[in-house]
């Protein structure tokens, strides 16, 4: 005879037996009975957050450095609807997590009744799938099906919204031992003809481009992407995204493309006759204006969705598949290409491009007053933390400076909200890659204005244990709207000053900040104590630590192409442009 739990019993059940070893959440009165056999889970541990938005961004930075999918839990009504950021945020982005809310009882769904929602219907776009469970012997094959959509095929979000009256009840539990979706087959093994089709291209092209977007990095692929690129010599560009995917160090790269990206970057995708596109989905941040975007390019596009090949830019090969297996198959089609003496030699081509990482590379200007750059700072972390560590960052000047000065060496260790771009990524992210990577050193890099959404989880961190540092990039204004108002607005800076008008006073004291919320609070505003402010914050690895660094407000992200422009139009500091053509 079948043991009879109750429906909360058999949640927490199914979340063990798919493996999870940690959620992050907050309970209130419709998930609340879930809450009672979590206590007794010797599993998985909850991580009580101060704001739902932060368990969802948590779950994230869980996932996206882990491999596993990072779960999140919030009760009905306010509690679900603080989790749409993060789960919009983890659909553009690709990121398994499973989000399981609380619901009004059954019977009451529909009524209004008090904190209702329907937020599997809000959360319909912004999901691979969403589930509401009314019926308590469907808890664990619901939960099974949600791990499995969320891990599978092009990787993203699963709601489970459970009714109150499903958790209270008595079923009984029994995992499911296989799981059959109609209508669900993600293709993971590209078609060899298409494979062929590929290599036969890639011999043919002169100008070639490796253009890598951050599906190969949630295939792990970096292995199979770094046969690839050696054995054929193709330049490789990552997008923001990709960084890490393959080493910044290696001659072949060319850095980042796109509206900040590497004047390499961007001119070697415009003068490229093939663009081979593996995990990358065209974004508009890459491509700038789409009708001007690398001009003379066949396009061979690898993705494992098929809804993202041919969407943006037309396809000449389309190959649906894994990453991982696309390059690996794609590795072995060139090989026996190049055993029967046809080989493409793209030694003239990655030298052009070389010359140009040499003729612009990446820098910036030092402040004329002396005060501290904002870049350096960025950099002095990346170099004494190094390319173990895992960066995380918000959105904004500090997330692209934080991209480009900042060396990634391996796939995992940069995680960014790039899609959706939601400011407040970084601490709670930076949270869920701790607790998911406790032995690594993770730091935040984040904007005054970002920190200011979501610093609430330092108290977290400090009350669970979990010892993230946490750089504040504090310019007092929201920079990078700041950057758009001085060079398209005439410098007309509407609502964007964050410091206190009257008085200049940067507003709040982040370091105290910090220190009230049980962290250690450090500030910098000289060039010459930033290594000594790190190296301190290094040390410290029994609390969190922030470290206000007070930064020069006038510094911009530079190369730019213009919203709207062609990337042809890169510009590499304001008025300024490469003094060479982008021709054929």
């Amino acid at each position: 005879m079948s043991e009879q739990v109750t429906g909360a019993q058999s949640l927490i059940r199914a979340l063990e037996h798919a493996g999870v070893d940690t959620v992050f959440g907050i309970p209130g009165g419709a998930i609340l009975p879930a809450y009672d056999p979590l206590f007794d889970s010797e599993q998985i541990r909850h991580i009580l957050v101060r704001h739902e938005q932060g368990a969802g961004h948590a779950a994230q930075g869980y996932a996206a450095t882990t491999g596993k999918v990072g779960v999140c839990m919030a009760t009905s009504g306010p509690g679900a609807t603080n989790l749409v950021t993060p789960l919009a945020d983890a659909h553009m982005d690709s990121v398994p997590i499973v989000a399981i809310t609380g619901q009004v009882p059954s019977g009451a769904i529909g009524s209004d009744a008090f904190q209702e929602a329907d937020i599997r219907g809000i959360t319909m776009p912004i999901t691979k799938h969403s589930y509401l469970v009314t019926d308590p012997a469907e808890i664990p094959r619901t939960i099974a099906e949600a791990f499995h959509i969320a891990s599978t095929g092009r990787p993203g979000p699963v709601l489970v919204d459970v009714a109150k009256d499903a958790l209270q009840k008595m079923t009984t539990f029994e995992w499911p031992t296989q799981i059959a979706l109609l209508g669900y087959r993600p293709v993971t093994r590209p078609h060899g003809k298409q494979v062929r089709e590929a290599a036969k291209l890639i011999l043919e092209s002169s100008r070639p481009v490796l253009y890598v977007g951050g599906g190969v990095v949630r295939a792990n692929a970096a292995k199979e992407l770094r046969v690839l690129a050696e054995m054929t010599g193709i330049p490789v560009v990552t997008t923001l995204m990709a960084r890490g995917a393959f080493p910044d160090s290696h001659r072949q790269h060319l850095g980042m493309p796109g509206m900040h990206g590497s004047v390499a970057a961007v001119s070697a995708l415009q003068r490229s006759d093939l663009i081979i596109s593996l995990g990358a989905r065209f974004d508009d941040r890459v491509t700038g204006r789409l009708d001007s975007f690398a001009p003379y390019a066949k396009v061979i596009h690898a993705d494992i969705d098929p809804a993202e090949i041919s969407k943006n830019r037309v396809a000449d090969v389309p190959i649906v598949g894994d990453a991982r297996e696309t390059i690996a198959d794609l590795v072995v089609a060139l090989k026996a290409e190049h055993d029967n003496g046809r080989r493409g030699d793209y030694s003239g081509w990655l030298q052009v491009t070389r010359s140009w990482c040499d003729r612009y590379p990446l820098g910036y200007d030092e402040p004329e007053d002396g005060s501290l750059a904002p870049q350096y700072v960025i950099k002095r972390i990346g170099e004494i933390a190094g390319t173990d560590a895992i960066y995380t960052a918000g959105v904004g000047q500090h997330q692209m400076w934080a991209t480009h000065f900042i060396p990634y060496e391996q796939p995992g260790h940069w995680v960014n909200s790039g899609g959706l771009g939601t400011m407040g990524f970084a601490v709670p992210a930076a949270m869920g890659a701790k607790q998911g990577n406790p032995d690594t050193t993770v730091w935040a890099i984040d904007g005054d204005g970002c920190f200011q959404m979501t610093n609430q989880e330092l108290a977290t961190c400090a009350v669970e244990g979990i010892p993230i540092k946490v750089a504040v990039i504090n310019n007092s204004a929201l920079g990078m709207v700041r950057q758009w108002q001085t060079l398209f607005y005439d410098s007309r800076y509407s609502s964007t000053d964050l410091h206190h008008a009257r008085t200049q006073e940067r507003i709040p004291n982040f370091a105290k900040l910090a220190e009230a919320m049980g962290c250690v609070g450090l500030q910098c505003e000289k060039p010459d104590d930033v290594d000594a402010v790190i190296e301190k914050a290094m040390s410290i690895n029994d609390r969190p630590v922030v470290v206000d660094f007070l930064v020069n407000r006038d510094a911009m992200v530079w190369p730019m192409v213009a919203a709207g422009t062609s990337n042809d139009d890169i510009q590499i500091a304001r008025d300024m442009a490469p003094d060479f053509e982008v021709d054929e």
